[in-house]
């Protein structure tokens, strides 16, 4: 396993971003279409509280440990959530963190090569970040595959690493931008430092890794410039 430097700093080469719960709060959007797929199977809708631990993990795995299907109904669960995500458009999941548009959009002017890794479906998150007029920020945006064969977090940030390398961009200071678990691990698999936000969905303890924990935008603006 590649280790992370020991002191990682900016100036970053490149800037690589979760999306959900990172730039844009879409747990609500996320939650009702879980609950409408659960109802549509006959089962049990649980409680919010525990519907926002698929916010963030591939959403094949979400329907395995939190709702306790089998391999053959979660991937039916996927076709029913799926097909509700490309039905209603990006709107409901297209709420963003107060002050990370205009983060990324000083980014981009800046010239700073950014990219998403996310475990979103890949589609989704090209719907969304079109939707907020942010498509043209990212160099890459890499997400989940529809047939969630890519959808760890690890492998969302290993096809994001080949799209950058065949766009020429220089990927020799990395760093990545995120609130779960996953994106601490996957980072951590590649050698990349990892940066957590507090206002997504992950917990303090989540944060095993991180070169820092920033509780506002202004924080994450002062490492990443």
């Amino acid at each position: 396993m590649t280790q992370t430097p020991a002191s990682p700093q900016k100036p970053w080469s490149c800037i690589l971003f979760d999306l959900d719960g990172t730039i844009t709060d879409s747990a609500p959007g996320i939650i009702g279409r879980l609950s409408r797929t659960l109802v549509a199977l006959g089962r049990p809708v649980p409680p919010p509280a525990e519907l926002v631990h698929f916010v963030g993990p591939p959403i094949l795995q979400g329907f395995e440990l939190v709702a306790g299907m089998n391999e053959a109904e979660a991937i039916e669960a996927l076709h029913i959530y799926r097909g509700l995500a490309a039905s209603e458009g990006p709107q409901d999941d297209a709420v963003t963190f107060p002050g990370m548009v205009g983060l990324v959009k000083f980014l981009h002017k800046g010239g700073i090569p950014l990219a998403i890794t996310t475990s979103k479906s890949e589609v989704q998150a090209h719907r969304i970040l079109e939707h907020l007029g942010l498509e043209h920020a990212f160099v890459v945006i890499t997400g989940a595959s529809e047939d969630e064969t890519r959808s760890a977090k690890a492998d969302v940030i290993d096809e994001a690493l080949l799209r950058l390398r065949a766009a020429n961009v220089d990927l020799s200071n990395l760093v990545l931008v995120g609130d779960r678990i996953h994106d601490m691990e996957g980072a951590a698999e590649h050698g990349i430092p990892p940066i957590m936000v507090e206002w997504g969905y992950g917990s303090p303890a989540e944060a095993a890794g991180a070169i820092a924990v920033v509780h506002s935008v202004d924080q994450l603006r002062a490492l990443l410039i």
